[in-house]
């Protein structure tokens, strides 16, 4: 499968999250990146509750210790190894996951076709 570079991994702080949009023929989405050490997590950028992107503050997606990401939106907790909801409006849903893997020191998003853009212009579309 084709992968798209998002960043250097040194580009990720450790214990930081961070989002990116990418936008291609079959998808438009917003992605939220957050690492733990060697290890990174990524999700589709919207809550299971509304649909509505975690950062309403772009840029905001973790609570201030970094333990959870965050819907500022509507108050909900999720855990960042799994992106199950542990607390709010959407408990017991989860974030949906995007593939990324880490290569020589470089992220990337297993999706074909796309490239990141500054904000999407089409209507967001599930990633698949």
């Amino acid at each position: 499968m084709a992968m798209l570079e998002l960043c250097r991994l040194d580009d990720l702080e450790d214990g930081a999250a961070r989002g990116f949009a990418v936008e291609g023929p079959d998808l438009a989405q917003r992605l939220v990146v957050v690492r733990r050490g060697e290890a990174v997590h990524a999700y589709v950028n919207s809550c299971p509750h509304m649909l509505s992107r975690l950062d309403y503050t772009p840029g905001r997606f973790l609570v201030k210790d970094g333990a959870h990401l965050h819907c500022d939106g509507h108050g909900a907790l999720f855990r960042v190894e799994d992106g199950a909801c542990v607390a709010g409006p959407c408990l017991g849903q989860s974030l949906t996951p995007a593939r990324v893997r880490v290569e020589a020191d470089r992220l990337y998003l297993d999706h074909p076709d796309v490239a990141l853009v500054d904000e999407i212009s089409k209507i967001l579309s599930d990633l698949r």
